[in-house]
């Protein structure tokens, strides 16, 4: 007699590495536009993301009881403005240290944890703030896809025309609906690089599509690696930054939680987790590369798909490490057009804010205390506010996520309402 494998568990196939590439495919965009907006180098990124999600999982494999997230770690947006300010004043190798610092302190905040146990998250993070926080994870992205999808870069600069761009992108968008909606097996399993091959293929058509770069590129070259170099002003100025990624973990893996119905807080445990992003970004910071994060638009990839398998995010650490040493395969990746992956895009980061909105279903929104922790939370992360606290700054999702657990620990419950742990 067979035992029957949870979609969950982990079982390698070859037959998994087509949606393992469609995943890395949805996550290139992003993963690459990272060190080009910070001066580091994408074929270094991409190296970095493959170690940094298997060491993930092998952290996962041997601490976790075998419990792994179908997650995938990539270039963190969160270190843009540091890594940035970084380079022009430290260089490179300087400011791996400041990063790998940043990675150290995960590891010790899940050590924290991993002592004073986890029970203090029903407390600290109720749905009340987990929602918002998953929400504000798709909105707050969601310019972006939008953006991209009209063709312009953040700045309002114009890539594509915006005819042309909303052609290709609501044509994309149209193949990922009707194959997600639609396929049948194998299919159902792949709308996103459907899309892509449909979008590209539109793009070649209309004469957007530069393979100048291809011609040029060597099929095989070793990424430009850079060992870090200990400066300790890039240590103090970076570290404390990591407090709000920290945040952003949580909310992430709340969302792959949501997700897959599978509570990864508590199996393998935020501690595990946590100890397994700081040292996915050590290790990418010690080559050179960003810190890594769990992606949001993977997660979406995974919603749609329903495809928990964690080997395929193996697969994809897989291709994102053979990527990194193939010029040729590197620069085709780079000539996929903007628009297409912005049509991609917008239903992604949407299918994030759904599973914050389904976080929300058993909250009590008439009690003015609910209502004004998702208000202040979703208005903070996404409205753009920011505070400095001894020199450190926190904005966006890490400021929203803050607040809505410092609000749920000070407002006063109605003497009617049940706490988090009664519930």
């Amino acid at each position: 007699m067979t035992t029957q494998r949870s979609p969950h568990d982990y079982h390698f196939h070859i037959k998994d590495a087509l949606v393992g590439m469609q995943f890395l495919f949805v996550a290139f965009g992003a993963l690459v536009l990272v060190p080009i907006l910070t001066g580091l180098n994408p074929s270094v990124a991409l190296f970095g993301a493959g170690l940094g999600t298997i060491a993930f999982q092998l952290i996962m494999k041997f601490l976790g009881k075998s419990e792994i997230p179908p997650i995938f770690l990539a270039s963190s947006f969160a270190f843009i403005a540091p890594i940035s300010v970084g380079v022009q004043q430290w260089g490179i190798a300087g400011t791996m240290s400041g990063l790998i610092a940043a990675g150290l302190f995960y590891v010790v905040f899940s050590f924290i944890i991993r002592f004073a146990g986890s029970g203090f998250l029903n407390r600290l993070l109720p749905p009340t703030v987990i929602g918002p926080v998953i929400m504000s994870i798709g909105l707050i992205l969601s310019p972006v896809a939008v953006n991209m999808a009209l063709g312009r870069t953040a700045d309002g600069t114009v890539i594509v025309p915006k005819d042309t761009a909303l052609l290709v992108s609501f044509t994309t968008l149209a193949a990922v609906l009707v194959v997600s909606i639609m396929g049948k097996k194998m299919w159902k399993l792949v709308p996103i690089l459907v899309g892509i091959v449909v979008g590209y293929t539109l793009s070649f058509a209309l004469g957007i599509v530069d393979l100048s770069k291809v011609s040029q590129a060597a099929w095989f070259s070793v990424p430009e690696f850079t060992t870090p170099k200990l400066n300790w002003e890039a240590v103090l100025f970076i570290m404390p930054i990591a407090i709000a990624p920290v945040v952003e973990h949580i909310g992430d893996m709340l969302a792959i939680s949501g997700v897959t119905g599978r509570n990864y807080l508590q199996k393998p445990g935020l501690h595990n987790t946590l100890l397994g992003d700081g040292v996915a970004t050590i290790l990418a910071s010690a080559i050179g590369a960003p810190p890594n994060t769990t992606y949001s638009e993977v997660t979406g990839a995974v919603t749609m798909t329903k495809a928990f398998n964690p080997a395929i995010m193996t697969w994809a650490a897989i291709f994102a490490i053979v990527l990194a040493f193939s010029g040729k395969l590197g620069a085709l990746l780079g000539t996929i057009p903007m628009p297409v992956m912005g049509g991609i895009m917008l239903l992604l980061f949407g299918i994030i804010t759904v599973v914050g909105i389904k976080s929300l279903a058993n909250v009590d929104l008439n009690c003015p205390r609910n209502i004004a922790i998702v208000a202040i939370i979703l208005v903070f992360a996404i409205g753009g506010m920011s505070f400095e606290f001894g020199g450190v700054g926190f904005s966006g999702i890490g400021l929203g996520a803050i607040s809505g657990i410092i609000l749920n620990l000070l407002l006063p419950r109605a003497s009617q309402e049940p706490s988090s742990e009664e519930k």
